[in-house]
């Protein structure tokens, strides 16, 4: 049996490289597969790989940006048989390459301003459905895990499959410790 037979995923930014390689690893785990982003087309292809290699895959062309499609695509999926994950891997649009002095404010707050906008829209809206059935997993693409992508720190566990994953403890640190300071 796979990890996540029977399982609903929706994976927003599902065509991106790590979206692709995140909603391939979960259709291989079992997961029916719920890629949504803002190019159809892009999608489509992530999903008819998916597919051949025998999974089960669905898209939609949805902005993690727009609260009303996130609601409305969240409600779609919950009417197939639930939301058991939601992973928002959308890019932020962080500008590289230029110097701080160079860059524009607008430039500088914009990933900041994404990551929040999206993660709080993306979550809010599988957590009403995942309420219901008191069960559900929520998962975010942040520091903490680009840190245990590029080095094995501390916090992060490492378990071999078919490829090396990192799970980071999303606990805060007095949670760990048993300790509330």
């Amino acid at each position: 049996m796979t990890l996540l037979a029977g399982k609903n995923a929706i994976v927003y930014g599902g065509a991106g490289r790590i979206g692709t390689a995140v909603a391939t690893a979960f259709a291989e785990e079992g997961a029916r597969v719920f890629l949504a982003g803002r190019t159809r087309a892009r999608l489509d292809e992530v999903a008819d790989r998916i597919r051949a290699a025998g999974g089960q895959a669905e898209t939609a062309a949805v902005d993690a940006l727009d609260e009303r499609a996130v609601d409305e695509h969240a409600a779609a999926v919950a009417a197939e048989g639930g939301i058991d994950v939601s992973v928002n891997l959308i890019a932020h649009g962080d500008v590289q390459g230029t110097p701080l002095v160079d860059m524009a404010l607008a430039d500088y707050e914009r990933p900041v301003v994404t990551a929040v906008r999206t993660q709080f829209l993306t979550a809010r809206a599988a957590a009403r459905h995942m309420i219901a059935r008191r069960s559900g997993a929520i998962l975010f693409f942040g520091a903490r895990l680009s840190r245990c992508a590029s080095s094995r720190s501390a916090g992060c566990r490492w378990r071999s499959t078919r490829s090396r994953r990192c799970a980071a403890s999303s606990r805060p640190s007095w949670a760990r410790t048993g300790s509330a300071r």
